[in-house]
């Protein structure tokens, strides 16, 4: 084999291992490249999770105060409204179908109608007038 034929192998076998050692190192840069990017990509999740659990917290304990604020009022409240109850066999059956009867819950008190306030005892009502 002749000197150049030699020389021209050992410059191929020259780059080749250069090319070899530069993908080498630019292998070595993009693992890493994707380390760091992992170890950020993880930080911003554990701080832009934090930041929404506060922020979230910090709306939400407000509106949680309001809500249970307006459930005590209406809790209140929801006896003060007065309510319908319809005379049945067992509770005013005097007043089934009586014209007067005006079955209206007041504050927890049963308004059964104008001319007897806590309903008839007996089964004929003196003052029952059909609809």
């Amino acid at each position: 084999m002749e000197k150049w034929q030699k020389d021209f192998f050992e410059m191929l076998e020259t780059v080749a291992d250069e090319v070899e050692r530069f993908f080498q190192g630019v292998s070595e840069v993009v693992d890493s490249v994707f380390e760091i990017s992992e170890e950020i990509t993880e930080q911003v999740h554990n701080t832009i999770t934090i930041e929404i659990d506060q922020y979230l917290n910090d709306l939400a304990d407000p509106l949680l105060e309001v809500y249970w604020e307006l459930e005590e009022f209406v809790g209140e409240a929801e006896h003060s409204f007065p309510y319908e109850i319809e005379p049945s066999p067992e509770q005013n059956p005097a007043c089934i179908g009586c014209h007067h009867y005006h079955g209206q819950v007041y504050n927890g008190n049963l308004l059964v109608c104008a001319m007897h306030p806590y309903g008839w005892d007996d089964k004929d009502c003196p003052d029952w007038e059909p609809y």
